[in-house]
């Protein structure tokens, strides 16, 4: 009996780093002891991994047996070390060669059969193991297809401890997953019912809509029930393009980590559209938790739509919550055990209604709210939170003839994602050579440098700054959307129409 060393992979937020594990059987009183900051999860693998491996018909060292993972000061979560503990163990006592093992990365969590259950976090895993180059990863086979999106990596579905005790004992061919078989990784479509055409009228929040899917813009909605205003939201996605490959790999990962991965979609290649309800904690729009620190719902609309319908009703410290991963594109939570950075660059929309009765006076209506009334109410958006709003629309009822009018001509989904992308490649070739992809995403030292419009241009808001109606940031966000407008309608820069529209859609005044 000796000591034995093999490979896991631990998951920080959606970064994974590479876990060495140790097993030494040796003299002493029988037991099983796990080093290495395990948490509760981990702690509970020695009865996992024993029954197991007897219940997969191989012999349980009667000795002392210490597993240590390494880097010990790294807090080690979850049940994915399940297979690579029971491996290293099974080496150590003289079961599988011990350089069989050495050079592979092992996850999967064991069931008390013997057989391998699936764990959350592959992707990022694997993405975490293939920095060490060419390797070999041996995963669950309900995780085989999410671990086959990583290129140059060679991934070995099992199904059972014992299927894979035999494989490394023999060094025969890649065994067979003991499971159904599994599609090809597909790719996730957007709704097919759901479509811009659906929405009667609204040409401004049409255009708007538009605009922020051309330059990654934020919107906020102002208008009574009825009007479409989740409709139009709903919508959203529908407009963006496909994501690119490297886009894709990390919205999947955090999905993954999440537990929320389509079985179906292993990749996950639309933008997604996260919807969450109003009484939702700042640790599910943020992300957090005591143990596991998980993404919230502003990572899990990374490269998409984050959509708070009836916004004033979120708690307020939710909403301001909000400002740092709009500015960084990134979130970090804090707990005791450290700190956990995930992506959030995502699309903000906001919807609300005028007050809190929404009754419409111009309908003939009676609106029971007073100014004071409506004013707390609207209050909830801050104005920092507002500021870093690019588009301000209201949203009006339709007439009875848009309503009653042939729907044929209106445009669609497919009509107006076509001009979004001519735009958004435009303005990708604009940005080549760059780390951004999208007009939104430009920081503000080139907005004034390389990419600022002509002074011609630049006029209309240099009354308001001088009013201070439009404050820097504002000032940032009105130049961007120009560009974006000025990628719509094929033109090389902005030109004065382009900035009096984005200045008009900034400031909630439109024609």
């Amino acid at each position: 009996m000796a000591v034995a060393r093999t490979r896991s992979v631990a998951v920080i937020g959606v970064t994974g780093r590479t876990v060495e594990v140790e097993a030494d059987v040796g003299n002493g009183l029988a037991g099983i002891h796990l080093i290495g900051l395990p948490d509760t999860a981990l702690s509970e693998a020695r009865d996992r991994v024993r029954s197991a491996t007897v219940n997969s018909s191989y012999p349980w060292p009667d000795a002392r047996i210490i597993v240590s993972l390494f880097p010990a000061s790294l807090p080690k979560r979850g049940s994915q070390f399940d297979l690579a503990v029971a491996v290293a163990i099974l080496s150590a006592a003289g079961v599988i060669p011990a350089e069989r093992i050495a050079e592979l990365f092992f996850l999967g969590e064991l069931g008390l059969d013997g057989r391998i259950r699936p764990v959350r976090g592959v992707l990022p895993s694997i993405l975490g193991a293939a920095k060490h180059g060419d390797v070999t990863v041996v995963v669950p086979s309900a995780n085989s297809a999410e671990a086959g999106l990583v290129p140059n990596v060679k991934v070995i579905p099992v199904a059972h401890l014992r299927q894979l005790v035999e494989w490394l004992r023999k060094g025969e061919d890649t065994p067979e997953p003991r499971v159904e078989e599994f599609a090809e990784p597909s790719r996730c479509a957007t709704d097919p019912t759901v479509d811009l055409a659906d929405v009667v009228g609204q040409p401004v929040a049409r255009r708007a809509l538009e605009v922020c899917a051309a330059g990654g813009h934020n919107l906020w909605m102002l208008g009574p029930p009825g009007t479409g205003k989740t409709m139009l939201a709903e919508r959203l996605p529908t407009l963006l393009p496909d994501l690119e490959l490297d886009h894709a790999l990390e919205v999947t990962a955090i999905h993954s980590v999440a537990g929320v991965l389509p079985p179906n979609a292993p990749m996950m290649s639309r933008p997604p559209f996260v919807a969450p309800h109003h009484t939702a904690t700042s640790a599910a729009i943020i992300g957090g938790g005591s143990a596991i620190v998980r993404p919230g719902a502003v990572s899990l609309a990374h490269r998409g739509v984050l959509f708070l319908d009836e916004a004033p009703e979120f708690p307020r410290h939710v909403l301001d919550a909000l400002r740092q991963p709009l500015e960084s594109g990134r979130v970090t939570v804090s707990r005791s055990a450290g700190s956990v950075t995930f992506p959030a660059r995502f699309m903000l929309v906001l919807a609300a209604n005028p007050c809190p009765c929404a009754q419409a006076e111009d309908q003939g209506e009676t609106c029971r709210c007073t100014p004071t009334i409506r004013r707390r109410y609207l209050g909830r958006l801050s104005g920092p939170l507002l500021d870093r709003i690019d588009m301000k629309v209201t949203v009006v009822r339709s007439s009875r003839r848009e309503l009653l009018a042939d729907r044929q001509f209106v445009e669609t989904s497919k009509t107006v994602a076509e001009r979004v992308l001519v735009a958004r490649e435009r303005a990708a070739k604009r940005l080549t050579g760059t780390p951004w992809r999208t007009n939104a995403e430009i920081p503000s030292s080139l907005l004034h440098s390389d990419y600022r419009p002509s002074n011609e241009a630049m006029k209309p808001m240099t009354s308001c700054l001088d009013s201070g109606t439009l404050t820097a940031r504002g000032l940032d966000r009105v130049v961007r959307v120009a560009w974006t407008l000025a990628d719509l309608a094929d033109k090389d820069a902005p030109e004065q129409d382009e900035t009096n529209a984005a200045l008009g859609f900034w400031l909630g005044v439109q024609p």
